[in-house]
């Protein structure tokens, strides 16, 4: 067929047709995107392409532009075509679009008719109950797809809270009741196992009855919750037990919507990971009871002066009931409160027979309200006990091995082996000297200061009087290594002299030692070595003095020990060696730390002991030469959980026969001192100290195995830490200060 202009820009161009025979033009249908061509040029569609690019619905022709006119496009390859070539292909739409494209007609039918056509007015505004039912799907299909992605987010903290983890210390007498106790924070933890059963249903009929059921959150509750957030500002109500646990260990106290929402998700998330029985232990010692208390535990003993384990369903219930707001229900605050607490208490155990957990029969049993007692009887720390729990902080973190930062942390049970009588005792009579000591002395008095220890022979420390008032006086006088020991210090050299022997030549063999070896007890007898006179650093000889200058001539050990005449043992010093006197002081109990320079005057006690190791000594000889290191601890428990703890050093210190000895003599100083004081059979011994410059006034004495040492001193805290004579005020040797604390604190214990 002749190629004519008009052929060229016509929109349609002619295609011949073999099928039938005859020429013809006809017009092609718009090209689609669905309708895709074959390499040959042929479009499949609703037609079927033919090799040849002819056949039923095939297109040869180029689409119309909206103006009408045609684009010139090189003719496709056919039987009819003069043209020879190949069609460019449009390009198809991206995947997205043909998606919009597929589904944009289903959408057009979907998409709700609002305003509703036909009807006027307000009817227009109002929705079908088709599209009300389509709404609510989409926004709950919405929402819980916010919230599964929201769970998916959220991660159980893996820090707690610093103060939901601080417990404190609680310290306790060696009869096992509390002693005092420490801490920022009054928590004890307790392993729900040592819950009893019926303390946990109280809680749970009080806070959450299907604990065990639930999944952890009520929507219920929630929903409650968030009306009074939105509606009145508070986020109280609607909470189970896990989401309170979550709130006190994870979360801060704040009340809004976004924290309320955060404790839902993490509630949910540990409920499905964690136990519900670690969830409830968690939150019995985690919640608030009032009166400075978190934990079961610590509301048991505040309120009820008692463990957790002790408590009756009554007293549980009442416990139970200060969940809701202590503030609003501990009958010690008010007669509103005690109203609210009795109805509140009934009706949790009402509520507990509801649930099953109570039998009407045990019901009946508690009609009495199980008043608590009144918050002034709450145990504290004493002015005292202040020194008595240093002593014991300090034992044991280091007899444990328990760090400060742990330490701090709390939860220790800490039982000590302080006697409450004898502390009292001890307590009473030291206050009744210093007393009388202002009244007689007063300007004197005020810078006394009174240090005293009882320790068994088996190296209990059963008590100390460590000052006046720890807020006023913060160091412990007891422990103090303050002043000499002065002549309270010549049991040990005699001890030395006894277990090692003597020798006054140098290098012949040592001699034995007893208590009949005879000495020079004249005063001002200078003191000798193998050498000969022994002369100090000035070139001065050294001579031994006597209390008052006394002579006493010749005199067996025992003897001078007994009458405190310090001559002899200056020069059994001497013989013995002071290397052998300073390592038997060491091993009877004194600390290298306190002992005095290695020079004739350390026998007469120039070393300064405190209270605690002079009674320490002295019980070695008791316990018939076995020392035990002073221990203020006998057991420690952590939650629970009992703590490891080093056991006191124990050693043999000198012979029995040697401690036999030297208690005999002491006994002679005491019945010789104070013939009266004490009955024939009376296993008593002691010995009173003084030094030679009046800085300190000693008295150690063992009674029934237990070694009591008292020193007084003066020394003005506020001018220097150098000790001031005492001019007086420790009083005659027969009837001195020391002596009559020690005898007041002894009086009463038999």
């Amino acid at each position: 067929m002749p190629c004519t202009p008009w052929a060229v820009r016509a929109p349609e161009p002619a295609v011949a047709s073999r099928n039938s025979g005859r020429s013809g033009r006809r017009r092609a249908a718009p090209t689609r995107w669905w309708r895709r061509r074959t390499p040959t040029g042929t479009a499949t569609g609703t037609g079927t392409a033919t090799p040849t690019g002819t056949g039923t619905g095939s297109t040869l022709g180029l689409p119309e532009t909206q103006t009408g006119r045609t684009a010139r496009r090189p003719a496709t390859q056919g039987t009819g075509s003069r043209h020879r070539g190949t069609r460019r292909r449009p390009a198809p739409p991206p995947a997205p679009l043909r998606l919009v494209q597929r589904w944009a007609p289903a959408g057009r039918r979907l998409r709700p008719a609002y305003p509703r056509p036909g009807r006027t007015g307000w009817r227009r505004w109002v929705p079908s109950w088709r599209q009300s039912l389509g709404a609510a799907l989409v926004s709950a299909g919405c929402c819980g797809a916010l919230l599964t992605a929201a769970y998916a987010a959220t991660d159980i903290p893996a820090d707690l809270n610093t103060f939901a983890t601080q417990q404190d210390n609680v310290y306790f007498w060696s009869d096992g009741t509390p002693m005092a106790r420490t801490g920022w924070v009054r928590r004890q933890a307790m392993p729900l196992k040592d819950i009893p059963e019926d303390v946990r249903w109280a809680v749970l009929a009080a806070e959450n009855a299907s604990f065990y059921s639930d999944p952890g959150i009520s929507l219920g509750g929630l929903t409650r919750a968030l009306w009074r957030t939105v509606g009145e500002g508070d986020t109280q109500g609607g909470s189970t037990i896990t989401q309170q646990y979550v709130k006190n260990v994870y979360l801060s106290q704040d009340r809004s919507v976004g924290r309320k929402f955060t404790e839902a998700m993490i509630a949910l998330k540990l409920d499905s990971r964690t136990s519900k029985d670690t969830i409830l232990e968690g939150y019995l010692n985690t919640s608030w009871f009032g009166r400075g208390t978190y934990g079961i535990q610590r509301a048991a003993q505040a309120y009820y002066g008692k463990d957790v384990g002790e408590l009756n369903v009554s007293e549980a219930a009442f416990l139970a009931s200060l969940l809701k707001g202590a503030g609003l229900y501990d009958p010690a605050l008010g007669e509103a409160n005690q109203a609210r607490a009795e109805e509140r208490w009934s009706w949790i155990l009402d509520r507990m027979v509801g649930i099953g957990r109570l039998t009407k029969t045990e019901r009946a049993k508690y009609r009495t309200f199980p008043q608590p007692l009144d918050q002034s009887q709450a145990y504290d720390t004493g002015r005292q006990s202040d020194y008595l729990v240093e002593l014991a902080a300090q034992y044991a973190k280091k007899a444990a091995r328990i760090s400060e930062k742990d330490f701090d942390r709390g939860g220790y049970q800490i039982y000590t082996t302080f006697d409450r009588k004898r502390v009292t005792a001890l307590t009473e009579a030291v206050t009744k000297a210093r007393e009388k000591a202002l009244d007689n002395s007063p300007d004197k008095a005020k810078a006394a200061h009174y240090g005293a220890a009882s320790v068994a022979a088996d190296g209990r420390v059963l008590a100390v009087h460590g000052g006046p008032d720890h807020r006023e006086q913060g160091f412990n006088e007891s422990n103090a290594t303050t002043v000499p020991a002065g002549s309270a210090f010549l049991p040990l050299v005699y001890a030395a002299g006894l277990e090692h022997g003597v020798s006054k030549e140098r290098g012949a063999p040592r001699t034995r030692v007893t208590p009949q070896s005879v000495y020079d007890g004249d005063d001002g007898i200078p003191v000798t070595t193998p050498e000969g006179l022994y002369w100090d650093r000035s070139g001065k000889k050294v001579a031994a003095r006597n209390d008052g200058g006394k002579s006493w001539g010749n005199i067996t050990l025992r003897t001078a020990l007994a009458r405190s005449v310090n001559t002899p043992f200056m020069q059994l010093g001497m013989d013995t060696g002071l290397d052998r006197v300073r390592e038997t002081a060491e091993a009877i109990g004194l600390l290298p730390a306190s002992m005095g320079p290695q020079v004739p005057a350390l026998s007469l006690g120039t070393s300064t002991p405190s209270a605690i190791r002079m009674a320490s000594s002295y019980a070695t000889f008791a316990a018939g030469g076995t020392h035990t290191e002073p221990y203020s601890v006998r057991r420690i428990t952590r939650n629970g959980s009992r703590v490891v703890l080093d056991a006191p050093e124990r050693r043999r210190a000198v012979r029995p026969e040697v401690a036999r000895q030297v208690t005999e003599a002491l006994t002679d100083s005491f019945r010789g001192a104070h013939p009266t004081a004490a009955p024939a059979s009376a296993q008593v011994a002691g010995k009173a100290g003084t030094t030679e410059d009046d800085t300190a006034a000693w008295y150690v004495g063992t009674n029934r195995s237990v070694s009591t040492a008292v020193v007084v001193y003066r020394m003005d805290l506020t001018k220097s830490l150098e000790p001031l004579p005492l001019k007086g005020i420790a009083g005659a040797s027969a009837a001195d200060i020391p002596y009559g604390i020690w005898s007041d604190a002894m009086s009463p214990l038999g």
